[in-house]
């Protein structure tokens, strides 16, 4: 089981050398990956749904998600490194693809592209990109960075990207690098069945009596697009609540059982309480 960590966005210092102990102690006790959220500009004040919005002002900092990336690949060796979810639909596709070729390749093929749709308007806005189309855009941007990390030379003509015989260069390690997508609405699990090599369970969703239900949407979406669901990814957010860390391997070990394959372990409180949960959690991993 693969058991990868949230990065603490709003807790952590911004101190270089304090993100790059985290990452190393991430790395030395067992686990397998990191996973960087998204949001490149904050409001003043909340504006979206509440109560998410709250939490997405300006006292809650978000380091820039690739950069982060690349800085935590360049002072480890072999921790996994996660977008989860970078919000696809309000950057350009191609330079995505680039930055993302980029990353791949001096890390040595340790990415995983967890793509998302976002919620957060005014971030469109500011990006001068449009909010309204930008599911059906995501589906198009997949496409588009499949064939710039698999063929040398690529000519498409979408509905909103063109290329003429060009591409990337240097290529990733891995062609193509695979691709989450985060969903918990009905119609988005359902894309992460048809296009994606995993589905990222959106943080807030946890157990409960729609998770067998919400798993087997996934599922059948995948067969229906004549997939091989088996051989589809499903990572769930762990919380680590109250009980310490023989409560939270319990919590892994349901996860399990419903039909997840990797986690992500995520504990509250300040950096402080996140960095002993992390070291609590650490010894268990391994045995999961």
């Amino acid at each position: 089981m693969q058991i990868g960590v949230h990065f603490p966005q709003a807790e952590i210092d911004p101190d270089p050398s304090v993100i790059r102990d985290f990452a190393q102690t991430v790395e030395g006790l067992g686990f397998s990956h990191v996973n960087m959220p998204d949001h490149v500009i904050q409001t003043r004040t909340p504006r979206g749904p509440l109560p998410l919005a709250n939490n997405y002002t300006t006292e809650f900092p978000h380091h820039e998600t690739m950069t982060t990336l690349t800085f935590i690949a360049a002072v480890t060796s072999t921790l996994g490194l996660k977008s989860a979810v970078l919000i696809m639909p309000q950057r350009p596709a191609v330079l995505v693809a680039k930055q993302a070729a980029e990353l791949d390749l001096l890390s040595g093929g340790r990415l995983q592209m967890g793509l998302g749709i976002g919620w957060n308007e005014a971030e469109y806005e500011a990006l001068d990109m449009q909010f309204s189309n930008r599911a059906r855009r995501l589906e198009e941007q997949i496409e588009v960075m499949r064939k710039l990390w698999t063929e040398e030379h690529v000519t498409y003509a979408g509905e909103w990207h063109t290329i003429n015989d060009a591409g990337l260069a240097p290529m990733p390690f891995q062609r193509p690098i695979p691709i989450w997508i985060g969903a918990i609405a009905d119609a988005a699990v359902r894309r992460a069945g048809r296009l994606a090599d995993g589905w990222q369970v959106i943080a807030f969703d946890q157990q409960s009596d729609s998770t067998a239900e919400k798993f087997e949407l996934f599922r059948t979406a995948a067969r229906e697009a004549g997939r091989d669901a088996s051989t589809l990814g499903i990572e769930a957010t762990l919380f680590a609540g109250e009980g310490g860390p023989d409560a939270w391997a319990e919590g892994a070990r349901q996860w399990i059982e419903a039909g997840a394959t990797q986690l992500v372990f995520r504990p509250p409180g300040n950096f402080a309480d996140i960095m002993q949960a992390i070291e609590s959690f650490g010894p268990l991993v391994k045995e999961l």
